[in-house]
């Protein structure tokens, strides 16, 4: 069973919570969490933002394509990315935008740090993500305080290794299966996210679904306002396997889903191999190397 938490009592570290948040994280991997302080409004406006940028024609889509790029900013069309390498590339359309640096920063000409790209459709796109985009920070940073303490480190562990955080902030479009589709066509196939800690919010839409320890795929959607919570490759390989990443999935269905996950990861200089080891794994090589396996136009660069 995937724990349902309320943020109010994981900031005041209440036991019940962090047993739930323990298991969520140790067992299960997902997790979903409520009250955080972005209400349902916001989310509305974010999805119905994302909303009018897919529904406009694909020339307008194609001035911000990221395959034009050498970096994940921007649209990526469908079928411009493959989470399983034994399926075929993903049915669903996504827009990407991520952190930035000032132009003198030593790491501002890295790929993680690209700059982003603004479609001028609709007018709010940039205004209305963005704020949405500093206050996941935010809810995410206030997560893994809560992890840290779960886990027997001390609550600000992650904090400065969080200054510059490669964190990416996704719109997913997920349109009706299509008719074509087969046993190998997903709105996004069988993976695990390549990071530390993702904050996803959705439209209500049933669609995610996760794989069980019986290896039954379990369902697990929020409603707007309502966040689902798991965890990537990253953080379990920094904790020592404490953290579990769990595979997930989106078959897709009759209706079309959108989902907005934010993909939190520490800076790109920061080592993520297990604690207290000796060995030295940079957070930007395990993430550069887990994008360039993904996105096609990476990739065939």
């Amino acid at each position: 069973m995937i724990p349902r938490l309320d943020a109010r009592a994981l900031d005041a570290r209440t036991p019940e919570a962090m047993d739930a948040l323990r298991r969520g994280a140790e067992e299960v991997g997902f997790l979903t969490v409520h009250d955080t302080g972005i209400s349902t409004a916001e989310i509305a406006a974010v999805i119905d933002t994302y909303r009018a940028f897919f529904r406009l024609p694909e020339a307008e889509k194609r001035a911000v394509d990221m395959a034009r790029t050498g970096s994940n900013r921007g649209w990526g069309a469908p079928r411009s990315e493959q989470v399983d390498p034994a399926a075929n590339p993903d049915f669903k359309e996504v827009f990407d935008c991520g952190f930035t640096l000032p132009e003198d920063d030593p790491l501002a000409g890295l790929s993680v740090y690209a700059p982003n790209l603004w479609p001028k459709t609709p007018p709010e796109f940039r205004a209305v993500i963005s704020a949405y985009y500093d206050h996941a920070l935010e809810v995410s940073l206030r997560l893994l305080r809560a992890i840290a303490t779960a886990i027997g480190a001390e609550a600000d562990y992650f904090d400065d290794k969080f200054a510059k955080p490669m964190a990416l902030l996704r719109g997913n479009y997920y349109p009706p299966r299509p008719g074509w589709a087969g046993d190998k066509d997903f709105g996004i196939g069988a993976h695990t996210d390549y990071g530390c800690l993702t904050l996803l919010a959705a439209d209500g839409t049933p669609g995610l679904e996760v794989l069980g320890a019986d290896g039954n795929w379990l369902p697990v959607n929020a409603q707007p306002g309502e966040f689902v919570i798991n965890f990537g490759e990253m953080l379990e390989m920094w904790t020592g396997g404490r953290v579990k990443a769990t595979l997930h999935r989106v078959i897709g269905g009759s209706e079309e889903r959108i989902s907005v996950p934010l993909f939190f990861n520490p800076a790109h200089d920061t080592n993520v191999a297990p604690m207290g080891s000796s060995k030295v794994i940079r957070a930007g090589d395990h993430l550069e190397k887990r994008f360039n396996e993904t996105y096609l136009h990476l990739a065939k660069g």
